[in-house]
């Protein structure tokens, strides 16, 4: 019961962006399975991760969100309050990327990235942090960022998604410390390189250098996110604020 106690989330909502495949899949069922009730925000809409969480006597639903529109990330939260009355928790993960070099890469497509990456987590974060200050709710943002922000990845070059995610991790400690007259905590996670189905479809080229460079030698599987978040997301990590979990195999490191 202790263990249960410090990590569950029975009675609580959670919100996940970009949760139809993926991370943010494994993570809204790792939420629901610690008891949260999941709304799942997706451009593309996420029913099979809905389907799944309910097949394991979850609750969940898919709410079509484009988290770089303002009034679709309103109209998401105003569902979810209407459904389940609270907002406690928030995944913001919805990304994109583009491996493209500085010299080629538009304007537009650099917009693109940082509006989705960054701007995006801004709405969904501070639409959040309006409901919880509203509502009096001592809730938890866990913000995605990535080692990316912190290093210039090789061989690949993606100077807009590297940007989107610094700044994504200094809102983050921006906001913490904004928020925390209201107990609303932010923290933001930050992977390395995660086995998912594109990064799988990855060049054997571009792949070997990847694992040539992480000391551990291998991709984190999307589960090993699941705990990082939930130690942001419970009441286990009650202290901690402006905070950034690394999570990558030790590639930073060198």
């Amino acid at each position: 019961m202790y263990l249960e106690d410090l990590f569950g989330l029975k009675g609580k909502v959670a919100v996940v962006t970009g949760g139809a495949r993926g991370t943010g899949k494994v993570v809204a069922q790792g939420l629901a399975k610690a008891g949260a009730k999941v709304a799942v925000l997706c451009r593309s809409g996420a029913d099979e991760t809905v389907s799944l969480i309910e097949k394991e006597g979850g609750e969940a639903v898919s709410i079509v969100t484009d988290v770089s529109v303002e009034d679709q990330v309103k109209a998401a939260y105003a569902q979810i309050l209407d459904r389940w009355g609270s907002l406690d928790i928030v995944f913001n993960n919805a990304a994109i990327g583009d491996h493209k070099s500085s010299l080629e890469v538009t304007v537009e497509e650099f917009r693109k990235v940082v509006d989705v990456n960054l701007t995006g987590e801004f709405i969904v974060a501070r639409e959040a942090a309006r409901i919880m200050v509203e509502r009096g709710i001592k809730g938890s943002i866990i913000n995605m960022a990535s080692m990316s922000g912190s290093v210039v990845n090789i061989p690949q070059w993606q100077c807009s998604y590297n940007a989107s995610k610094a700044g994504i991790i200094h809102m983050t400690k921006s906001l913490a410390v904004e928020f925390a007259e209201y107990g609303i905590r932010v923290n933001c996670l930050s992977p390395g390189y995660i086995g998912t189905e594109p990064n799988k479809r990855t060049p054997k080229d571009m792949m070997d250098v990847w694992l040539r460079m992480t000391p551990m030698k291998r991709m984190a599987e999307p589960e090993e996110m699941v705990s990082a978040v939930l130690y942001f997301a419970s009441g286990a990590s009650g202290y901690t604020t402006g905070s950034e979990l690394i999570v990558d195999g030790g590639y930073s490191c060198i």
